[in-house]
């Protein structure tokens, strides 16, 4: 669409003011206008940082035009100087200008490193109001799915898929793995990304400052579903997320074992679903990646790893089992006997388990 001029030609002002204004219409505004302490502090650092790197980039863009057009072939006025070469005055403000932004930005970036590390129980509410001794963060336990979201709520006993809610004011503690692949946890409002990595546990202390609804999305690029793996986050009063808790338990389903590897398998776009209880420890099967029963975990690897793999620690769930080489002779290794899971504390032999030694 051309724009309209006014009859010299020129684009009116306001004309060019609504274009840009379109132009920017589609930006949001979020990142730096967010309503959770964190990622106010986050966005407070942005402008900070910007603004003292302009305190260079402006006089360096201004001065090199000014110098191209001061020094031009056509002005006779200006000083011609071509042996000259140093300038002590220059120098100190070419070298020590820079060197005193990158000394801030090296402070600025040591002390809020330090101060908005995402491990860091919060100490504040606000710049206003520091978290009350009595106050007990609210844990949720995070799990990146392909392509989803699920969230368990330990205290509360529930699960959600696609939906977080959070009371206002109150900190909030997130857990974080991933299923399958890396990703990335981030809720724009609420504070930076942290990322989800299988096999392995990230944290995340926040505080969500104002009631809303606000999204959250998928930062790390994980396979086809990937740009609809979003989900609804919600800021709500004390009253309100009671109510929140008790509507999710009215479902009246139950997330266990069986149900947790038929949710993982991929899907996209998935509504929210609502669990009203959570089988204990699933999250620590889910980060240790034994929900299957028949699978050892982790952590159990881990111990029989650091025993030196038949140490006093691993002896017990071993055993020796015949087998047959490559070169076709009988021979004998190692093997696990006994799982101790969950679902086996006793540590049971594996054909009790209906698992078979694998070569």
């Amino acid at each position: 669409m051309q724009l309209l001029r006014t009859a010299a030609g020129r684009i009116a002002p306001a004309t060019l003011a609504l274009g840009l204004a379109g132009c920017l219409s589609g930006c949001d505004w979020v990142v730096m206008k967010p309503h959770g302490d964190i990622a106010a502090q986050q966005s407070q650092l942005i402008v900070t940082s910007t603004l003292l790197m302009l305190l260079i980039i402006v006089p360096v863009i201004a001065l090199t035009l000014v110098f191209a057009w001061r020094y031009r072939q056509s002005n006779a006025a200006a000083t011609y100087t071509p042996d000259w070469d140093h300038s002590t005055r220059l120098e100190l403000v070419i070298w020590g200008a820079p060197l005193l932004i990158i000394i801030a930005l090296g402070t600025i970036t040591w002390i809020s490193t330090h101060k908005l590390d995402p491990y860091r129980p919060l100490d504040r509410i606000d710049a206003a109001r520091p978290v009350p001794a009595e106050v007990k963060p609210l844990e949720v336990q995070v799990v990146a799915l392909d392509w989803k979201w699920l969230f368990v709520y330990p205290e509360q006993g529930i699960a959600t898929v696609n939906e977080l809610a959070a009371p206002v004011d109150r900190p909030i503690q997130f857990r974080i793995t991933s299923s399958s692949v890396m990703n990335a946890f981030y809720v724009p409002a609420l504070a930076g990304m942290v990322y989800a990595m299988p096999g392995m546990e990230t944290q995340l202390h926040a505080v969500i400052n104002k009631a809303g609804q606000y999204e959250g999305i998928s930062a790390n690029y994980s396979g086809a579903g990937f740009s609809n793996m979003r989900f609804g986050f919600l800021g709500l009063s004390d009253a309100d997320f009671a109510k929140w808790v008790d509507g999710n338990r009215v479902s009246g389903r139950t997330l266990d074992r069986a149900g947790y590897l038929a949710l993982e398998q991929p899907s996209e776009r998935e509504p929210v679903r609502r669990y009203a209880s959570v089988e204990p420890g699933l999250y620590g099967t889910i980060l240790n990646r034994c929900v299957d029963a028949n699978k050892m975990c982790l952590h159990q690897m881990m111990a029989i790893d650091a025993a030196g793999g038949a140490g006093k620690a691993g002896v017990a769930g071993l055993t020796r089992q015949p087998w047959r080489n490559e070169a076709g002779a009988v021979a004998e290794r190692t093997v696990v006997a006994a799982l101790c899971t969950p679902a086996n504390p006793g540590g049971a032999p594996t054909a009790q388990l209906g698992v078979t030694a694998q070569p």
